[in-house]
């Protein structure tokens, strides 16, 4: 005959363990529904678009029932329903997936120096479209981030990215009306 051991305090009965207190319980509110900043982001960017939309003068524009207002109306009031209703889907359990990418390694560092070559490149694009116009500042826009996102090929890329900004410029200069710098080309183009 086997007896089996008493447990605590010599009871003759099962034995519980305290539960372990799980993640969620441990880890902050605010952290558990992080979510909530992304709401609040859409609630002032809805707040924003639509506040503009409101002030807007169109009295010369209007030409019918459709007028300028109309997007930004429907754009800042789509902002307002979903951070409302994201809002909603959070406080009620409602959580985001993690980034599950087929080739993405979360537990690599980030690469900074393709991040800092993309920002020199748009911030030396920024800087060189009043001087240069848009022809020239686009094309180096457009090479700069091919090279900072490591392409290589030195002869085919400038090529792809002076066709890729004049065409740019052109579509919005010329097709859309939306004047763009053309600086020292402007007589030649």
């Amino acid at each position: 005959m086997t007896t089996e051991p008493a447990g605590p305090a010599g009871s003759a009965g099962p034995t519980r363990e305290p539960a372990p207190k799980s993640d969620t319980t441990t880890r902050s509110w605010l952290r558990d529904h992080s979510e909530l900043g992304v709401c609040v982001l859409l609630l002032a960017i809805g707040t924003l678009v639509l506040t503009d939309a409101l002030t807007m003068d169109v009295d010369i524009a209007q030409r019918g029932p459709i007028g300028p207002r109309t997007v930004p109306l429907v754009v800042g009031s789509a902002l307002l329903l979903v951070a409302v209703l994201l809002a909603v889907d959070v406080l009620r359990g409602g959580r985001g997936e993690a980034e599950s990418g087929e080739d993405v390694d979360l537990d690599e560092p980030a690469d900074w120096r393709t991040v800092l070559l993309l920002s020199g490149v748009f911030l030396a694009a920024a800087v060189l479209i009043g001087p240069l116009g848009f022809p020239i500042a686009g094309a180096l826009l457009f090479w700069g981030s091919a090279y900072a996102l490591g392409s290589r090929h030195h002869d085919r890329d400038p090529l792809i990215a002076a066709l890729l900004s004049l065409a740019t410029y052109f579509l919005f200069d010329n097709l859309l009306g939306v004047p763009l710098p053309g600086g020292p080309l402007m007589g030649v183009i």
